[in-house]
């Protein structure tokens, strides 16, 4: 696409996303569009390009475990620099649910849009921005597999995953259904206990949660940075009874003891595409 192609695109986008935002229907696109009003917590500017896609991510517990950085040197690949906090590394479980996707200047898909997933990640600092290493992600959507393989270049896998909510408990029981990828399984019952958690800039919970862009690789192991933008995660303390959990065996980490928990009800999130660093 040219680049003059690209900018009608992109102009039509902006004008689809203002005539969105004022459809009784769409809370979920209103409040996507409307995370950009909110950047002060940003480590580093906003990028210059228009965002590309909305989400709305819902229920989402992070369970997270120390791990000796030598053993996430082993899967993670030298190009990313790990980051460590008081001398450890982590890696966390994150089982959610995606509601609201959709790219920019359009409306959600019916029975596309929304889908449980669960993903492990790891800490990386590339150029002085800390981001997210995505070791896998899994989703229960065909589509949003092949679309998030195909443009982002993460290694995503389709899952059989149900997820269901009751009063404050939330039900994940998921396992890993494709072809092209090793066996893992999840299955917890979690939520949330007591009070949100103030902004705390430095703790242990904002270093694993705050972070504004993903990084990924190529075939040719070319580097690639995708932006993200969300306001400052709305934070609770979590309790969850983990049945199963073999979601970082793949990776040869044991994951024994417990896991520090936190959940979110809910963020809105704008993202950007990948582009190489």
């Amino acid at each position: 696409m040219g680049e003059r192609s690209t900018t009608l695109f992109q102009r039509l986008q902006g004008v689809g996303e203002s005539l969105l935002r004022r459809a009784p229907f769409a809370p979920d696109v209103t409040r996507q569009s409307s995370v950009l009003a909110e950047t002060d917590h940003r480590p580093w500017s906003l990028p210059d390009s228009p965002w590309l896609m909305g989400q709305t991510w819902t229920s989402l517990l992070f369970a997270h475990w120390p791990v000796p950085a030598s053993a996430l040197e082993e899967v993670v690949p030298p190009q990313l620099p790990l980051d460590t906090y008081d001398g450890s590394a982590w890696l966390g479980v994150t089982p959610f649910r995606v509601e609201g996707l959709r790219l920019r200047g359009t409306a959600p898909v019916p029975r596309l849009s929304s889908f449980p997933e669960i993903n492990v990640r790891t800490y990386v600092t590339v150029d002085g921005k800390p981001g997210i290493y995505f070791l896998s992600l899994d989703a229960d959507s065909c589509a949003a597999v092949r679309a998030a393989r195909y443009s982002y270049r993460l290694p995503y896998f389709r899952s059989r995953i149900s997820m269901s909510e009751r009063e404050k408990e939330t039900s994940f029981s998921g396992m890993r259904v494709s072809d092209d990828g090793p066996g893992a399984s999840f299955q917890a019952r979690y939520g949330p206990e007591g009070e949100r958690l103030p902004q705390r800039p430095g703790s242990l919970e904002r270093w694993l949660t705050e972070r504004y862009c993903l990084y990924t690789l190529d075939e040719d192991e070319l580097l690639y940075r995708g932006e993200i933008h969300h306001p400052p995660w709305p934070l609770q303390q979590a309790s969850a009874e983990i049945d199963l959990n073999t979601m970082a065996r793949p990776y040869g980490i044991v994951l024994e003891d417990e896991p520090l928990l936190h959940f979110s009800a809910r963020q809105d999130v704008a993202l950007w595409p990948i582009r190489p660093i």
